[in-house]
């Protein structure tokens, strides 16, 4: 069978966590293969995984967002999505589109408790006449 990777892949003992939907789940594994574009893991079960995981290798303090590629029986291969790292740093655009949409949550929540502070002074109004 002829080799269809594009990068090496290096035989690896190390001890990971695929995180499942925004680091709601977590799974721990083996990492068996390694390379720069994709990894084969195992687990102590069979499980079912989303298509796309974050896996998180600690001995390397690395997170990298994959694509499932196959499964078989306890084995999963994965693709890294390229140049899509999970723990990568947002760019200054997101980070002032965050805080945009933060401050006009703020604005809201302000609005409403002041709603809620007069609706409740007024309450306690009527019942004191």
């Amino acid at each position: 069978m002829a080799e269809r990777r594009t990068s090496r892949r290096t035989k690896s003992f190390l001890r990971g966590i695929v995180y499942i939907s925004r680091k709601r789940g977590a799974l721990t594994c083996l990492v068996r293969d390694l390379s720069e574009k994709g990894a084969r893991i195992i687990f102590s079960d069979t499980v079912m995984l989303p298509a796309v995981i974050d896996l998180y290798i600690p001995q390397r303090e690395q997170t990298l967002r994959a694509k499932v590629k196959w499964r078989r029986n306890d084995e999963i291969g994965l693709a890294f999505i390229a140049d899509e790292r999970a723990d990568a740093e947002p760019t200054e655009g997101e980070v002032a589109e965050r805080v945009a949409l933060l401050e006009a949550e703020i604005t809201s929540l302000r609005t409403l408790l002041k709603r809620l502070k007069s609706e409740k002074a007024e309450s306690r109004d009527e019942r004191v006449a």
